[in-house]
């Protein structure tokens, strides 16, 4: 995998409490994301404890998955779309190992009116190698539900310290040196 050093200008996305398993506080079970928005991508950095082991010292693919989906569907912010995730293809290419640094990035490939397809990698984030890598589509919510959403999230952009020069996945290139 190859990773490049860059600087990802970029916002962290704050939401009022609420009790998405992935990114709401309130869900005493949840990940509790902290996501980081700019440039088509959302990324986040966490180290999974033991609750979310599938096999010992291995993360649940379920979890994998739920983090996956999470940085994807958050990359539309970008392109001020807020929508649910129609379909996801995940390839799992090594264990997540739990209690070590990991990173999920996810970007928009492309965008059809209310269709929009990303991608999406979890990274060990000490030495950047590649874990699981997704695909999928979104299909957009109509224009009156997206503000209500927005609204009822309390959803804002604010200045991002995490975008700091760092190792990040390219996913133009991360998984083509096998």
């Amino acid at each position: 995998m190859t990773l490049e050093d860059v600087r990802i200008g970029g916002s962290r996305i704050v939401l009022e409490p609420h009790n998405c398993f992935a990114c709401g506080s309130l869900n005493v079970h949840g990940l509790h994301l902290e996501l980081h928005a700019g440039g088509d991508r959302c990324w986040t950095e966490l180290e999974l404890d033991s609750r979310f082991e599938g096999w010992e010292g291995i993360a649940h693919g379920g979890i994998v998955c739920t983090i996956l989906d999470e940085v994807m569907a958050w990359a539309l912010v970008d392109h001020d779309v807020w929508g649910v995730t129609a379909r996801m293809h995940v390839d799992f290419k090594r264990p997540v190992p739990i209690g070590r640094p990991i990173r999920g990035e996810g970007r928009v490939r492309e965008t059809k009116r209310r269709v929009i397809y990303a991608e999406g990698v979890i990274v060990d984030a000490v030495d950047g190698t590649e874990l699981a890598r997704a695909e999928a589509t979104f299909v957009g919510a109509p224009e009156a539900r997206k503000q209500e959403l927005k609204e009822r999230y309390g959803f804002r952009l604010e200045a991002d310290s995490a975008a700091t020069p760092g190792r990040v996945a390219n996913l133009a290139t991360a998984g083509s040196e096998r």
